[in-house]
């Protein structure tokens, strides 16, 4: 005998009261909701597998090159310098995800998530395949239970399906060609990729094997954020309980009955386990395998469908729903600003990025002429698909001259060239020990920009020259 308290009902729906993983075989149940998140399911598949190889403008559709900070979407390639953009972007994104919880609950669970369409729409399939429940679900038969030869057979499917979307999605970051030529060569050849390809892969067989739904239960932060995202006048799974209730098996005479026969069949084909009669879980994540398990036995008792359907809990207590609200009105507006600064800086983004920063070391030297120097470092982004050659020139007229090992810089597309340069002025162009002054850089083409820096000299005047001075003078300080 334990001296633990048992719980007064199930933690989680895939634990049982004692602790213990309760493993789920989820029934199959057909209907029009199955159909249409199939179809989707299969679509989202096709896509995630082609879009690897869709190129636009000449670059890969989706690129997230991690290593070299380049993301890639949809044609265009955000770089470092980027960071405002992509902080938009994401914003949109996120902002986008409330307002379709608002509006559709969790629509994103149960339809489009690619933890439900694989694991729903490929790996359980191929169980019930080698369980011999293929089409119903539900748990095997002990005879299709113990074939020997089934549960291996089962795993090195896994294993296949696997490697391949371990492989798709790997593409996603190092791209087509870096994918191919790692797969047509030697392991030894790309040690560091073949261990990222197998934890990936294993990765995988973890999820989709073993924790299977206890990704969306568990790990998943989604379903504990809807009850903040959520509203009573949000799209839901319902049950509804003023027709349902009491439930019962119905008998001639017995007008004391619900709608609810207690077959148990919404509970027996939910892919989280759990059951929706009990009301809004946290667990549910929306994919409607309860309405169609219940609208059959409905019709075959001669009571109307619905007992289960999407709705909201507004409308389950009798209220008017609305769908002009303050959140379906404030997240649209919030997306509409965003993405309008999105654009503007999209539009105005120029063909390159340029960065001065100051050289370590000695801030100045005056030099034997008398003119004073600043080491400086000018780094050039080239985000243009063409070489493209940038020149460097003073654009104030109080700049002696600028010394740089090369000029023009020629810069591959998309690299980025970090260059010193020595910025030579006279010292009576600096007050106060300090000179502010522009450099001109272009290309000759499109790309003409003036990048201002604060140059740094001797504060007091110049020394005058004395007749004993036999040697060029040199001072190197600070201002």
């Amino acid at each position: 005998m334990s001296n633990l308290l048992e719980p007064e009902q199930r933690v989680l729906s895939t634990l049982e009261k004692d602790g213990s993983r309760r493993w789920l075989s989820p029934r199959v149940s057909k209907g029009a909701f199955l159909t249409q998140r199939r179809a989707v399911a299969y679509l989202l598949i096709i896509l995630f597998t082609l879009t690897p190889y869709l190129r636009l403008n000449g670059k890969p559709l989706v690129l997230l090159d991690v290593i070299r900070r380049e993301f890639t979407l949809f044609g265009y390639t955000f770089l470092p310098t980027d960071t405002i953009l992509l902080a938009l972007l994401i914003v949109t994104v996120l902002v986008g995800i409330f307002l379709m919880t608002a509006l559709f609950g969790r629509v994103w669970c149960g339809w489009a998530c690619p933890q439900t369409v694989y694991m729903e729409f490929v790996y359980r399939p191929i169980e019930r395949l080698f369980a011999g429940t293929q089409g119903k679900g539900g748990t095997p038969g002990k005879r299709k239970e113990v074939a020997g030869w089934r549960k291996p057979a089962r795993i090195g499917v896994y294993l296949i399906v696997s490697m391949f979307l371990a492989h798709t999605f790997l593409a996603y970051f190092v791209g087509v060609q870096s994918l191919f030529k790692w797969v047509t060569s030697s392991p030894f050849d790309h040690p560091v990729a073949f261990v990222v390809m197998v934890a990936t892969t294993g990765l995988m067989m973890f999820d989709f094997g073993f924790f299977r739904e206890q990704t969306c239960i568990i790990a998943c932060p989604y379903g504990r954020l809807q009850s903040a995202l959520l509203d009573r006048q949000s799209l839901i799974v319902t049950y509804d309980e003023k027709r349902g209730e009491p439930r019962g098996k119905l008998r001639k005479g017995d007008d004391s009955k619900g709608d609810c026969v207690d077959c148990h069949l919404c509970v027996d084909t939910c892919p989280t386990g759990i059951d929706i009669r009990e009301g809004l879980q946290m667990e549910c994540i929306g994919c409607a395998q309860c309405i169609d398990a219940c609208a059959p036995v409905m019709a075959k008792l001669g009571r109307e469908k619905g007992l289960i359907r999407y709705s909201t809990q507004a409308a389950m207590q009798g209220e008017k729903n609305h769908l002009i609200r303050p959140r379906v009105v404030i997240y649209p507006a919030i997306m509409l600003a965003v993405l309008t600064l999105f654009g503007v800086m999209l539009v105005n983004k120029k063909s390159a990025d340029i960065v001065m920063l100051r050289n370590l070391g000695s801030p100045f030297t005056v030099m034997d002429d008398g003119q004073v120097a600043n080491s400086m470092r000018i780094k050039i982004t080239n985000r243009t698909d063409a070489p493209a050659s940038y020149y460097v020139e003073p654009a104030e007229e109080h700049i002696s001259r600028i010394e740089i090992a090369e000029n023009p810089l020629l810069i591959g597309p998309g690299e980025s060239l970090t260059e010193g340069v020595l910025i030579v002025a006279p010292r009576s162009a600096f007050l106060a020990g300090m000179l502010d002054t522009r450099i001109r850089i272009y290309d000759g083409a499109d790309f003409d920009e003036q990048v201002s820096c604060r140059l740094l000299g001797p504060a007091g005047k110049a020394p005058k020259p004395t007749a004993s001075s036999a040697d060029p003078v040199v001072q190197e300080g600070k201002p």
